[in-house]
C-alpha cells in the first residue's frame, strides 16, 4: 500500500475530521499527487495551545480539492477508515440527535427543518456528475454534519448534501466511531459512502467549520476536545475509491501542551 503526506482525500475525511482533526490539521496548503488523483489540503484547529493532561474543548475548519493531473473526473470515493490519537476524543452525549432516515429524501432546507439541534458542523462541497458521452455536469450543494448519537459504545455522524442533477436526491454519508486500543491510536471512524448519481458522480471541493463548543438551549457542548502530553497528536487514515486506488497516510501535528 503506498503511503502519501495526506489524510484528507474525499468529503467523507470531514467527517473523520470531527474526531481527527487535531491531527490533520495544517497551517498551509497541502498538495499532493497520488498516481493520477491530485489533492489539495488546507484547516485549522483552536486553540492550538491545550493542556497536558486534561482535555479541553476545540474547534476545526477544514478544507480540500480533489482533481486529477489529465484533467479528467476524478474516481469516485466508496469508504474512508481512520485511526485516531487517544489524546483526542468526541462526545455527543446529551447534544440533540437525528435519524438517517429522517435526512433520506430531504433537500438542506427540509432536512435542516427535520434536524435543525442535531447539526455540529457546516460548510459547502463542489460533485461533478458525467455520463458516458456526455459533459460534466457541476453540482454545488451545502454540507451539513449531524449527530447520529451515542449507542452500543458506538458514536454515529452523518453528512448530508443534495443535488439536483440529474435528478435531485440527497447524498447521506453515516460515519461509525468506536473506541480502540491501538497503540498511539484510541478511536476507529468508518465512513461509508453512497454512489452519487448512480456511482458517476465525484467530489472535487468541500469546507467544514465545527465550531467550539456548540450551544443547545443556552448550554454548551464540547463535542471535540482534546490534551496534548507530548507535544504532538496524530491519526493513520485509508480511503479506497471506485477504481481499486487505495490511498493512506500517517499524518502527525505538532501542539503546544500546558500545565
Amino acid at each position: 500500500m503506498r503511503k502519501y503526506l495526506t489524510l484528507i482525500v474525499a468529503v467523507c475525511a470531514l467527517v473523520a475530521l470531527s474526531v481527527a482533526g487535531i491531527a490533520s490539521a495544517a497551517n498551509k496548503p497541502v498538495k499532493v499527487t497520488a498516481g493520477n488523483l491530485e489533492m489539495t489540503f488546507n484547516g485549522g484547529f483552536t486553540p492550538k495551545v491545550l493542556p497536558k493532561k486534561t482535555f479541553a474543548p476545540i474547534g476545526l475548519t477544514v478544507e480540500g480539492d480533489i482533481n486529477t493531473v489529465d484533467g479528467k473526473q476524478p474516481p469516485a470515493l466508496k469508504e474512508f477508515v481512520v485511526e485516531t490519537d487517544k489524546n483526542g476524543a468526541i462526545n455527543v452525549k446529551g447534544f440533540p440527535t437525528c435519524k438517517g432516515s429522517a435526512l433520506q429524501s430531504r433537500d438542506t432546507k427540509a432536512a435542516e427543518g427535520a434536524c435543525g439541534d442535531a447539526i455540529i458542523g457546516e460548510g459547502t462541497t463542489d460533485i461533478v456528475v458525467e455520463f458516458p458521452e456526455q459533459a460534466p455536469i457541476p453540482v454545488k450543494s451545502k454540507l451539513l454534519l449531524f449527530n447520529g448519537g451515542f449507542s452500543g459504545g458506538t458514536t454515529t455522524l452523518y453528512v448530508h448534501a443534495y443535488i439536483t442533477v440529474p435528478t435531485p436526491a440527497a447524498v447521506v454519508t453515516t460515519v461509525k466511531v468506536k473506541s480502540v486500543k491501538n497503540g498511539r491510536y484510541g478511536t476507529k471512524s468508518v465512513a461509508t459512502v453512497p454512489k452519487i448519481a448512480g456511482g458517476y458522480g465525484s467530489v472535487t471541493h468541500f469546507d467544514l467549520d465545527i465550531p467550539k463548543s456548540p450551544k443547545y438551549k443556552g448550554k454548551k457542548y464540547d463535542i471535540l476536545t482534546a490534551k496534548c502530553p507530548d507535544g504532538k497528536l496524530q491519526a493513520h487514515g485509508t480511503a479506497v475509491f471506485k477504481d481499486g486506488t487505495k490511498v493512506s497516510a500517517e499524518v502527525i501535528r505538532p501542539c503546544t501542551g500546558k500545565g
